[in-house]
C-alpha cells in the first residue's frame, strides 16, 4: 500500500529516486549531532563548524591512531572519502589513502565539504571494534582549522555528522526536515538557515545569510514532518542547515533531515 508523505511526496516518489529510476532527482539525507553545543548559535555538525570560506582552500585529512592507515599494516580506516565543492562549486568527490597521524593532502582544493566518511577498513566492523580506531579529521593544510571530522568516543561513526550542507551549482534544492532532539534536561533554540548566491564573494554581498524557521524553547524530541510543502526551493550555489544554542552550559543537539536535487533551470 503506498501512503502519503507528510510533505506531500508519497513513497513511490522516493523508491524511483533510491532505485535510479527517476532521473530528474537526486536524494541526499543529511544528519547532524553536535554533544557540546554552548549558549551561542553555532552548526549542528561535530565541533560546532561549518567552513564557508570565500575561496577554495588546500586541505588534509588526518587520525588521531597510527592504526588508521592505508599500508598493508594497518589494521583500521585505510581510505575516507570527502564530498564537498570545488572553486566552481561543483560537488566533487576525493577518495584519501590515510596514513595515520600523519596529514595526507587532499588533491583537490575545497570551497565546501559536507561529507566524509571511511571507504576502506582493515577491521571487518563488529560492536567490540569499529571501521576506525581513531577520530578522524577534515583540516585545512598545515594543522589548521577543522572542517569534518569523523567521530570516535564511545564507538567509531565511520562517517562526519553535519546537519549543513551547500546545493551545488547549477543544481535546485528542496529541503524535508525530520526532526530536531535536544537534551530532555536543556531546552535549545534552532535556526534552519540559508545563503543563497553563496558564490558572491565580493563586497557588498547579495548572498545573504538569513533565517527560514526558528524554533524556541525545544527540549528532547521536535517532529517536524507537519507540512504540505518542502522547504524551498534553494537555488545553487546555496548554503542550508540547521545552528543552533543551549539554555545553559553546555548540552547535544540532533537534526535531520532530506534534500531532492534537481538541475535549475
Amino acid at each position: 500500500m503506498i501512503t502519503q508523505h507528510p510533505k506531500g511526496l508519497d513513497e513511490a516518489f522516493w523508491i524511483e529516486i533510491t532505485r535510479g529510476l527517476n532521473p530528474t532527482y537526486t536524494e541526499t539525507h543529511k544528519f547532524g549531532t553536535y554533544e557540546a553545543v554552548g549558549t551561542s548559535f553555532v552548526p549542528i555538525a561535530r565541533g560546532g563548524v561549518y567552513a564557508t570560506p570565500i575561496a577554495a582552500t588546500a586541505l588534509e585529512v588526518v587520525s588521531t591512531s597510527a592504526n588508521d592507515d592505508g599500508s598493508p599494516a594497518g589494521t583500521h580506516a585505510h581510505e575516507v572519502t570527502i564530498i564537498g565543492l570545488d572553486s566552481s562549486w561543483a560537488e566533487v568527490s576525493q577518495t584519501v589513502t590515510l596514513n595515520g597521524t600523519t596529514p595526507v593532502a587532499l588533491g583537490t582544493n575545497l570551497i565546501r565539504a559536507y561529507r566524509m566518511y571511511v571507504s576502506i577498513s582493515g577491521t571487518y566492523a563488529t560492536q567490540a571494534a569499529g571501521s576506525h580506531e581513531g577520530a578522524i579529521t577534515l583540516q585545512e593544510s598545515g594543522a589548521g582549522p577543522a572542517w569534518l571530522q569523523i567521530y570516535a568516543t564511545d564507538f567509531p561513526r565511520g562517517q562526519s555528522q553535519c546537519a549543513v550542507y551547500t546545493v551545488p551549482t547549477g543544481k535546485t534544492a528542496v529541503i524535508i526536515p525530520h526532526y530536531i532532539s535536544v537534551d530532555s534536561n536543556k531546552s535549545a533554540d534552532i535556526v534552519f538557515f540559508q545563503r543563497p548566491l553563496a558564490d558572491d564573494v565580493t563586497t557588498p554581498f547579495t548572498g545573504i545569510m538569513r533565517a527560514g524557521f526558528e524554533l524556541v524553547g525545544v527540549s528532547g524530541l521536535a517532529t517536524l514532518e507537519d507540512s504540505s510543502a518542502p522547504l524551498g526551493p534553494y537555488v545553487g550555489p546555496c548554503d542550508v542547515g540547521f545552528m543552533g544554542k543551549v539554555s545553559g552550559t553546555t548540552g547535544s543537539i540532533s537534526a535531520n533531515f532530506e534534500i531532492v536535487l534537481y538541475d535549475t533551470v
